[in-house]
């Protein structure tokens, strides 16, 4: 059985002292259960902090982005051996806010995913699709060729461990929701396209989150799925009740 991930993307919000406050609220009232994990992926700057309130607890850190190097001269970025170094455990790759601002493509979306397993990070790889690409019938072959590329070169046990996050773009942040079942449609094609080029095992074990507009009154439903294994949220992640309710629905 496939355990429940719940990670919370902060994105580009909060103070220091808002995330120390957010970190002492939640630390301890995360369930113990082994099927739900819950990840908090904070701005670099409170990374460090967090990591060490969360010690003791069942709470992960994660980032939100890195390079794909080791070091450089790369002004303004951040290396998976830094992350690794703070006590980091995952980090997020290839979200479309990512890769519409800032030039992110499948290509360095793949070396990121290299980089996080060849430094013990896990990567929380997002594909998605656009209204528009919805409304002409390309979610599956986009969402597909997105996730063949971002695996490329990775062996089974990596994909294994890697997180995949289907997050439509059109339902980011919009408080428009893709229905359950387009979710798991999505959801299950990508496990479909990971078992046709990778192996059945790793289709089996692969989690599969879904993202865009969730809340604690959606995600039961949105659990309740086949082949939705957690989610990846923003907005309703940045209060401490609306977070625990969602990990609370993980380990239900």
């Amino acid at each position: 059985m496939r355990k429940k991930v719940i990670a919370g993307n902060w994105k580009m919000n909060k103070l220091k002292a808002d995330a120390d406050q957010f970190m002492e609220q939640v630390a301890d009232k995360v369930p113990s259960d082994e099927q739900v994990e819950a990840i908090v992926c904070a701005p670099y700057l409170y990374l460090p902090s967090l990591v060490e309130k969360a010690k003791g607890s069942k709470v992960k850190i994660g980032a939100q982005n890195m390079h794909f190097e080791e070091e450089g001269a790369y002004t303004g970025e951040v290396s998976p051996t830094m992350l690794k170094d703070i006590g980091v455990t995952h980090v997020i790759l290839g979200h479309s806010e990512r890769r519409e601002y800032f030039a992110e493509t499948d290509e360095t979306v793949n070396k990121k995913a290299k980089a996080a397993f060849q430094h013990e990070l896990t990567p929380i790889v997002c594909v998605g699709e656009t209204l528009e690409q919805r409304e002409a019938n390309e979610t599956k072959s986009h969402v597909e060729s997105q996730v063949k590329q971002a695996l490329e070169g990775l062996t089974e046990d990596q994909v294994v461990e890697t997180i995949i996050a289907y997050e439509p773009i059109w339902a980011i942040g919009t408080g428009k929701t893709a229905s359950s079942e387009d979710a798991n449609e999505v959801c299950a094609h990508i496990r479909q396209v990971i078992k046709s080029t990778v192996s059945e095992k790793a289709a089996k074990q692969v989690v599969i989150q879904y993202g865009g507009s969730v809340k604690p009154a959606n995600i039961d439903e949105l659990l309740g799925q086949s082949d939705v294994d957690g989610a990846l949220v923003g907005g309703a992640s940045l209060e401490p009740d609306s977070f625990l309710q969602l990990v609370e629905a993980g380990a239900k």
